[in-house]
């Protein structure tokens, strides 16, 4: 009778136990997966969060090769390249990628630069650039659309020649990867009159917006500008520059000043991301720092473009000024973007780079240490 319960129980074990140890495994396996892949996704796409804190303090970023990619947007060569040589000589070359869109046929080698960062940085395919025109647009999508190819490229920084860092490469690379946003200047301004009705309805008027054309993308919305196909067309049709005031051509030249003065560069990004919804997921500031003319004459073009600093107002005051700002005023929406966050130990600065600088003023950068330890007779060796 003892035997013969014994077998049962023993034949009963080997039926059940297999079974559902099975299907714990098999359990336990989905759950992780789901669990990895919901984790991972959010991270690559670095979806918007409800806050403009920065959410990823003390996550390990070594274990992802995520990347800045700079994109220079320039005439011909790059003026300030000993200053970015510095800035890049002092960073980690897994974590950058450089991008250059310069006139046609216009290569960067050692005739062009004396920065070997820079060495066939340039894009395959380029377009001539005109001030005030959508070939400024065109320029900057075939920047982002090259950057798009590298999967490791997670943050895109749109940048000018005469543009400089404020910080070092560490501390830039810690900022960007700790928000989970884009920074893109964009606001209302309904005083100047830039929008063309004749964009309706394909670009409705409460969804036009302006801003600095210098910005920074997280890789969905760098996806968003190399690709549109739709919103583009209507810009070059519709935004276009107004011709400077030419007394010579009398009245001719006052009708022209009643023309829309539309410039594409400082619309279409923003209005492109309130068009597809994604306003939510920007913080709206740009992160170049430009001093503007503050003239008030209606036709002084030089309030057109902002202030060149020199070598004397690259002072360390003027720099240190420039990096304890901590708000941004749009005086059209009244509203204000407030760049700091926590107590003062733990703040963010609003600009991580400025323009324009001009060769002297980026040489007193480099020689105070702004971007990094500098040995003017390692100045330029080449990158390793």
């Amino acid at each position: 009778m003892t035997t013969k319960k014994r077998f049962v129980n023993v034949t009963s074990k080997r039926q059940i136990s297999p079974f559902v140890f099975k299907f714990l495994i098999l359990l336990l396996i989905l759950f992780c997966f789901v669990i990895f892949f919901g984790l991972f996704s959010q991270f690559k796409l670095q979806s918007a969060s409800s806050s403009t804190d920065f959410g990823f303090e003390g996550f390990s970023l070594d274990s992802y090769r995520m990347k800045i990619a700079f994109l220079f947007l320039v005439r011909d060569n790059i003026p300030l390249d000993f200053l970015w040589h510095n800035f890049f000589k002092n960073a980690d070359p897994e974590k950058f990628t450089i991008y250059i869109h310069s006139k046609p046929g216009f290569v960067f080698d050692s005739s062009s630069t004396r920065s070997a960062f820079f060495y066939n940085r340039q894009l395959e395919h380029s377009v001539e650039v005109g001030w005030g025109k959508p070939t400024m647009i065109e320029a900057e999508k075939l920047l982002f659309k090259a950057a798009l190819d590298d999967p490791h490229n997670h943050i895109f920084v749109l940048l000018s020649d005469s543009c400089v860092p404020l910080y070092d490469f560490s501390y830039i690379y810690t900022y960007l990867m700790s928000s989970p946003r884009s920074f893109v200047d964009s606001f209302i301004d309904a005083t100047e009159k830039r929008y063309n009705p004749e964009m309706s309805p394909d670009i409705p008027e409460d969804r036009w917006r302006k801003g600095s054309q210098w910005i920074t993308l997280v890789r969905r919305h760098a996806e968003v500008v190399a690709y549109d196909h739709v919103i583009f067309p209507i810009f070059n049709k519709h935004c276009k520059r107004r011709p400077l005031l030419d007394l010579s051509k009398g009245n001719e030249s006052l009708k022209e000043q009643q023309q829309h003065n539309c410039i594409p560069d400082e619309h279409y990004v923003p209005t492109l991301l309130a068009m597809r919804g994604f306003e939510d997921e920007l913080v709206r500031r740009t992160l170049t720092y430009s001093l503007w003319n503050q003239s008030t004459e209606t036709m002084n073009t030089q309030a057109w473009h902002p202030v060149t600093f020199g070598y004397a107002s690259a002072s360390q005051k003027n720099i240190q000024d420039i990096k304890d700002i901590d708000h941004v005023y749009f005086k059209s929406e009244n509203r204000t973007e407030w760049c700091r966050h926590g107590d003062k130990s733990n703040s963010r600065p609003c600009y991580l780079f400025a323009r324009k600088f001009t060769r002297g003023a980026a040489m007193r950068l480099l020689t105070n240490g702004v971007v990094g330890p500098y040995d003017p007779n390692t100045l330029f060796l080449e990158r390793t």
